[in-house]
């Protein structure tokens, strides 16, 4: 089976929290959003949100860009591509080893 990379590692460790995944579905609606306006939308305190962003911006999900006072958030994709593509390698290794295991047990049936 394909072994994570270090940021597949740092993505599923991002979204094991309900809140970031919340946090980032609630930015990928909005295109970008700064924590402020997040924090008015989500059951958390804004303090709460730009501890959620930071993670997510660690794991390569978000970034933010300053405009004047403001820090405006927008999704990346690429590590959740990336992490998607790992999966789909997963799901492949496992899926021919349960053809295999099918394929063993109906031999054996006809046995």
């Amino acid at each position: 089976m394909s072994q994570p990379t270090d940021e597949v590692d740092a993505v599923l460790a991002a979204l094991a929290d309900p809140m970031r995944r919340r946090v980032l579905s609630v930015l990928a609606e909005r295109g970008e959003a700064t924590a402020t306006t997040l924090a008015t939308v989500l059951p958390v305190t804004r303090q709460a949100v730009v501890k959620h962003l930071g993670v997510l911006d660690r794991a390569g999900l978000v970034a933010g860009r300053k405009t004047g006072r403001e820090v405006r958030y927008l999704v990346r994709p690429a590590a959740l591509d990336l992490t998607a593509r790992w999966m789909d390698r997963v799901a492949a290794d496992w899926s021919r080893r349960l053809t295999a295991i099918k394929r063993i047990a109906e031999s054996t049936d006809r046995d």
